[in-house]
């Protein structure tokens, strides 16, 4: 693959083998609106080339079903997953964006992303030197346009689930979508996971909690983890210098493999192949001490259950 620069790092044969299977649940890619490093129908065939078994497409902006079943077409047996992002651009909190989404095939919903609550209001900072993420600037041009969308609440002030928040969770479990948490603070988290579960929500992840509007403690991600929510480990919140590698392998650890799934998160021109996110973990979790089986469980096992290319009825 000619687009590797020699500054990011080669993931072995044996870490490949070792995440064969997996679906990517978190990925940016073209088409979007921001440049990328690689179109989705390159990319599946990049895929299927390692032993990697599909991805999702998550865009911040536009549903990605209808891309997903382009994709399946063009490259056959591969598992293309369609998305919906609940951000202004579909009307935030719109069960029924959710329910034209489910109805065309679309497997995951992420709560808002760059239009949430909690994104507009963080005031905590990178450490220094941590790469800032490409929507940054598409959403100061909007703003600079006088275009930006209101904050999208998902709780009430008293901090209680709102309705409509209800009822974009009832359309997911009418649908047997799996619910991402997005870039949800760590009460709104908490507060929507009881909900989902009240409303049947069989499929929770709570998205990269390490990142930085997020920053979700051990002991709430274990609180989550024993509501039946998983903890999404992605490639480029440590990579990109967000958060400690040694941070986000103790928090693995404490709580616990099964209760993780891995991601790369990966798209962006600076930052390795996409084709590499997975393998790339996988050997610096072997480096740590975690065994084989416990990063099967994390790549392949889990990432395949939200994907929903395995039924857990």
């Amino acid at each position: 693959m000619t687009d590797r620069p020699a500054t990011h790092p080669t993931p072995s044969d044996e870490a490949r083998e070792l995440v064969a299977g997996a679906y990517d649940i978190h990925l940016h890619i073209a088409p979007d609106l921001m440049k990328r490093r690689v179109d989705d129908l390159t990319l599946a065939s990049r895929f299927a080339e390692v032993g990697l078994s599909g991805f999702v497409l998550k865009s911040h902006y536009v549903p990605t079903a209808e891309r997903a079943a382009v994709v399946r077409r063009a490259v056959p047996g591969f598992g293309a997953v369609g998305a919906i992002t609940l951000n202004g651009s579909v009307g935030g909190m719109n069960p029924i964006a959710v329910e034209i989404a489910g109805r065309g095939g679309a497997q995951v919903v992420w709560l808002p992303t760059v239009d949430s609550a909690n994104e507009r209001a963080c005031t905590a900072s990178s450490p220094e030197g941590a790469t800032p993420p490409m929507w940054m600037q598409l959403q100061n041009e909007l703003r600079d346009a006088g275009m930006t969308a209101d904050p999208v609440d998902v709780v009430g002030p008293d901090g209680k689930v709102l309705e409509i928040t209800r009822q974009v969770l009832r359309v997911i479990a009418a649908h047997d979508m799996t619910l991402a948490t997005g870039h949800l603070g760590t009460e709104e988290i908490t507060a929507v996971v009881d909900a989902a579960v009240e409303e049947g929500v069989r499929r929770i992840v709570v998205t990269h909690p390490e990142f930085t509007s997020q920053r979700v403690g051990v002991a709430r991600q274990r609180e989550l983890a024993a509501k039946g929510a998983l903890l999404e480990r992605c490639f480029t919140t440590p990579y990109t210098g967000k958060v400690s590698w040694e941070l986000w392998l103790e928090h693995i650890r404490a709580v616990g493999p099964e209760h993780s799934v891995l991601s790369s998160d990966l798209g962006q021109p600076f930052n390795p192949p996409v084709e590499d996110g997975l393998p790339l973990l996988a050997e610096r979790l072997l480096a740590a001490g975690f065994t084989e089986d416990e990063i099967r469980v994390m790549a392949v096992d889990n990432s395949r259950r939200l994907a929903g290319a395995v039924q857990d009825r």
